[in-house]
């Protein structure tokens, strides 16, 4: 793509509506735009950025052995009555009427219509285990939508739902989220921690909270460092490993040796947790045993909010200067900038690298502005993509390009055909 012809309204001040680092930078670097409180236009750059995350989503869940589902969005009241959360749910709840005045809602999540779906279509204990998912919108009515994407009133969110005969079987489907939510995290290039979450009336230890870990983050998080050292953490190993929120956290009692305990702000960013036969109950949800008798489904729920993981992963990599993006989900991969567009020699080695990137396969967002040197080298440092190759009328004469990587800094001076080599190193 070329910069001339992208769609991309960047802004050099900061937004004076936007309270957090990653609210300024989206709106800075045109990746959203509101429309109204709490609800985003998602502009090309930004997009990118989400599907990209989808992308690394889809492939965990489907390893996982997770298959991909999608719901409606608009889910009929009475369905929310038999779980017994309709009215219970709150004013957050965004409820209409038809035309012939049915009840309906704009699902703000999915345990009552996955559960409906379930018990239409699974009859007997052959067909399970199931475990479904889905990334779709939804919609909160917050009373102060606040951060941007961070806490907004529509958002793009992955909510998985599974189904088991026993509990034995459900702790082992539990487990396989757990450990594909530490996959996902990894593949996207930050640093979450798995914490025991409150699971109130459920009981028991299974619920988790994932938090990114970020200095601006609106939890403090205590944890032992086993947990970053290690990466085949399983949820018994969570039991015994210690990791608390502020709220939580007890210097007079944690047992984490001095040595080992880490303390970081976090932002959360995924929950999962197992509620046994709470929404199957309730809604009828059974199958038939092996012996013949009916038997509830065993159910969890497993969320990562991917439109929310936009905002925490630029709060986690940023810099004066702007975002920094992770590899993995970058709107671009290499940003080639024409220092000076009006120098044939530059503009010819730019075609020359543009065409190089793209025959590579390489995902390439080239500069070709008629701006200066100094406004389009700022615009690339603020959308943060990870690699630079900049290309001035001295390097143009002998024929060599600078690779710049975004996040350390570090540049080197080479000809054209070594630039691959330098994004794999």
């Amino acid at each position: 793509m070329r910069c001339s012809s992208l769609f991309l309204p960047t802004l050099k001040d900061n937004p004076a509506e936007a309270s957090i680092v990653s609210h300024r930078l989206m709106l800075r670097a045109g990746l959203v735009r509101q429309e109204a409180a709490g609800i985003y236009y998602w502009l090309p750059l930004g997009l990118k950025v989400l599907r990209n995350i989808e992308a690394v989503i889809r492939r965990e869940m489907d390893a996982a052995g997770a298959q991909e589902v999608l719901l409606p969005t608009i889910q009929p009241a009475e369905l929310w009555h038999e779980s017994g959360r309709y009215d219970a749910y709150g004013p957050e709840m965004l409820r209409m009427r038809d035309r012939h005045e049915r009840e309906i809602l704009f699902g703000p999540t999915n345990e009552e219509a996955m559960t409906d779906l379930f018990r239409r279509e699974v009859k007997s204990y052959k067909s399970l285990p199931q475990l479904w998912y889905q990334i779709q919108w939804k919609f909160r009515d917050e009373i102060r939508p606040r951060f941007g994407v961070m806490r907004g009133r529509e958002f793009l969110m992955k909510d998985a739902y599974s189904f088991d005969l026993d509990f034995d079987g459900a702790k082992r489907t539990y487990e396989a989220m757990f450990r594909a939510y530490l996959r996902t995290f990894r593949a996207l290039g930050v640093t979450a921690i798995p914490l025991r979450a409150d699971p109130g009336a459920i009981g028991g230890n299974l619920s988790h909270e994932f938090h990114i870990l970020a200095d601006t983050g609106e939890s403090g998080l205590y944890y032992d460092a086993v947990i970053e050292e290690r990466a085949d953490l399983t949820v018994d190993d969570l039991v015994n490993i210690y990791a608390a929120t502020d709220e939580l956290h007890d210097a007079a009692t944690c047992p984490v040796p001095p040595e080992r305990l880490k303390s970081r702000r976090g932002i959360e960013v995924g929950h999962i947790f197992y509620f046994g036969t709470k929404y199957s109950e309730a809604m009828g949800a059974q199958v038939t045993a092996p012996d013949g008798t009916p038997r509830l489904a065993e159910m969890g729920s497993y969320g990562i909010g991917v439109s929310r993981l936009v905002g925490a992963i630029i709060e986690a990599s940023h810099d004066e200067r702007g975002i920094i993006w992770p590899e993995a989900i970058a709107p671009y991969r290499v940003g080639v900038i024409n220092l000076r567009a009006s120098d044939t020699a530059c503009t010819a080695l730019c075609e020359q690298v543009y065409s190089l990137l793209q025959a590579a396969g390489v995902c390439v967002l080239y500069d070709d502005r008629d701006a200066s040197g100094g406004a389009k080298q700022a615009d690339m440092d603020l959308i943060g993509l990870p690699w630079q190759v900049i290309v001035g009328p001295r390097g143009a004469k002998d024929g060599t390009v600078e690779v710049k990587n975004r996040r350390g800094g570090a540049a080197v001076a080479c000809a054209p055909d070594a630039i691959l080599g330098q994004l794999a190193g």
